[in-house]
């Protein structure tokens, strides 16, 4: 967490310069209208694009709010301490709201817990409010207009860039980093997280060019292979680690704003170029799959080429790439990626 860290420390002074420079100012509104100038220098109003519109935060925020996945690692990343965050539900080992390398941030940070917002059943309005935020961080999320419109009331909201679910973890640290006045900080992030990547994976040389699919797989039915497109960071980020995509989801992502999508297991044969499956259960599911004479078809489930993580566990967790999450379960999950690719044939 070194890279973090320090990105983190010169972050907090560059957050901290700039609040005093620029509080109070009324002549924040006579710089450029163009966003990524404005945020890049610090400077403010800034204007982000997103799905809903647009977003101008007037001045550099102090209470930062986050809802839905993973948006508070952004701040956290760059020595920002939220407000309010989601509460995390799935992969939480010791249940107390919070993923381990956002435990590790806020203990690094020698900072207490921000309030959590339970979001089992949805967005909880009157809970961020309480917070009263300056600004509410939402840019990888599943917004709704309506949900967007209430929370807009709040304070200005960053939603997604394009399609919900749609974010890549490059553009959730730009678009979050942004609204804080942050970007060059930002930038920096990805630059540093990027290389990391690639500095990692290059000691794992069996996943080069081997195709994967990030599946989804119910033991109550198994007549459909759910899997998710390349909209969705999980699969996507296959190409981060050298491999291909399938055909078969290379098609359904062009053809569908989805971020998941399912094929009949009678079509089983139109997944002959997975090498390696990565999916969420345990080996009773492997062994599930491989009784099944339809899903077995498909050459990874025949070979045991199959990523089993286990359901809600931090790395089951951390296999949806975010800032924090990176640098904490990248190896594991690379240990059990390169395991699997082989095994196929």
């Amino acid at each position: 967490m070194h890279t973090l860290r320090a990105l983190g420390t010169a972050a907090s002074l560059t957050a901290a310069l700039a609040l005093s420079a620029c509080g109070g100012s009324g002549s924040a509104g006579e710089g450029s209208t163009d966003s990524e100038q404005d945020a890049s220098s610090g400077d403010f109003p800034v204007t982000i694009e997103h799905a809903f519109g647009e977003t101008t935060i007037e001045e550099q925020p102090e209470r930062v709010a986050s809802v839905a996945w993973a948006n508070h690692e952004v701040p956290l990343a760059l020595g920002v301490v939220p407000v309010g965050m989601s509460e995390a539900t799935w992969g939480d080992d010791d249940k107390d709201g919070v993923l381990p390398w956002v435990e590790d941030a806020l203990t690094e940070m020698d900072a207490e817990t921000p309030v959590l917002f339970d979001e089992t059943d949805g967005i909880d309005f009157e809970a961020v409010a309480d917070t009263e935020p300056d600004v509410i961080l939402a840019a990888y999320s599943g917004l709704t207009q309506e949900e967007y419109d209430t929370l807009s009331q709040i304070a200005p909201v960053v939603a997604y860039p394009e399609l919900a679910w749609g974010t890549t973890w490059q553009q959730m640290v730009e678009l979050n980093s942004q609204a804080l006045g942050l970007a060059e900080e930002g930038d920096a992030l990805v630059t540093e997280l990027e290389g990391y990547v690639a500095d990692t994976v290059a000691d794992y040389p069996a996943l080069e060019g081997k195709s994967a699919m990030f599946s989804s797989h119910s033991t109550d039915d198994l007549s459909q292979v759910g899997f998710y497109t390349t909209h969705d960071p999980r699969a996507l980020f296959f190409e981060e680690l050298g491999m291909t995509t399938p055909e078969l989801v290379s098609e359904r992502s062009a053809e569908s704003e989805a971020f998941y999508e399912t094929v009949s297991a009678e079509n089983a044969d139109l997944l002959a170029d997975v090498d390696v499956l990565v999916t969420y259960g345990d080996d009773s599911l492997l062994s599930q799959l491989q009784d099944n004479p339809l899903v077995s078809a498909i050459p990874a489930v025949e070979d045991g080429a199959v990523v089993m993580l286990e359901n809600d566990t931090p790395l089951a967790a951390a296999a949806n790439p975010s800032p924090l999450a990176l640098e904490w379960g990248l190896t594991d999950f690379l240990d059990l990626v390169q395991a699997a690719a082989e095994k196929s044939r």
